[in-house]
């Protein structure tokens, strides 16, 4: 496992702020009457894609040197504009003044996030996929079966609300993202995405219909996006799951080690 110092950090964090970008660009596109927001501020970037978005967050912020104060108005008067409260996604390798800053603004911590890392340069897995998954990637004509697929996954439920589904098809149609959908012994099991950003990948949308859960579809998807990432020469892989989840120790299970523990933190209306 190679050392996480700062320059690694930098390309973490901008690899997951470009999915980000990219997300709410998309959802530009398929929601013209909505504001959606991608601002370069502090080193960083903020984007904004309307209430409930999971992108409504500034990130990679800090790693440059410190923000100003002027630097975290503009986030907080954007946020405010957009009608959602500040939120920033925190990496531990952020200037310290940046933390005091935020401490100082009132921010507190909404919930920890596990950055995990693989290095592609490796050895593949040896992990097999079971003879009863499939996996492979989903072109445009397949897009409302991966939608659908993986809404059902995460909403638990065979017909997702209609804000679900939206929030999935951004995922699908971000550019540079390349979605895969997994069947078992047929049917549409799960998917994932695999989003790419100089040389890097980060692994993201992994969802499995409940009834074919603890059958190996979501370590199919995710070995399936390694060796799609690996032939098209890139040389590290990352994932940010929640800490101690199933993801996260599939994802270990398969080679992935933790890199650091991020906070998301957000000021509430009342300090705002």
């Amino acid at each position: 496992m190679a050392f996480i110092d700062l320059t690694l950090a930098r390309r973490l964090e901008a690899t997951h702020a470009w999915r980000s970008i990219r997300y709410a660009q998309a959802w530009g596109q398929l929601h013209p009457q909505a504001q959606s927001v991608v601002h370069e501020i502090g080193g960083g970037w903020l984007t904004l894609s309307g209430a409930g978005s999971p992108v409504n967050a500034a990130c990679a912020l800090g790693l440059h040197g410190p923000l100003s104060e002027d630097d975290l108005d503009g986030i907080e008067q954007l946020s405010r504009t957009a009608d959602v409260p500040p939120r920033i996604d925190l990496c531990p390798l952020a200037h310290p003044s940046f933390v005091q800053l935020l401490g100082r603004r009132g921010y507190v911590v909404e919930e920890f996030r596990s950055m995990l890392v693989y290095d592609l340069t490796k050895h593949a897995s040896t992990l097999p996929i079971p003879d009863d998954v499939e996996v492979r990637q989903a072109g445009p004509d397949l897009a409302e079966l991966w939608i659908q697929t993986t809404a059902q996954g995460f909403s638990e439920q065979d017909a997702p609300t209609q804000e679900i589904l939206d929030i999935l098809a951004s995922n699908f149609h971000a550019r540079a993202g390349v979605p895969f959908l997994a069947w078992w012994e047929g049917q549409p099991a799960g998917g994932g995405g695999m989003y790419v950003h100089d040389g890097a990948i980060e692994l993201g949308g992994d969802s499995t219909r409940p009834p074919f859960r603890r059958r190996g579809v979501e370590t199919a998807l995710l070995l399936a996006r390694l060796a799609a990432a690996r032939e098209r020469g890139c040389d590290l892989a990352m994932a940010i799951t929640m800490p101690g989840s199933a993801s996260q120790r599939n994802a270990e299970r398969l080679g992935f080690h933790l890199a650091y523990t991020k906070a998301v933190l957000v000021r509430p209306s009342k300090s705002a």
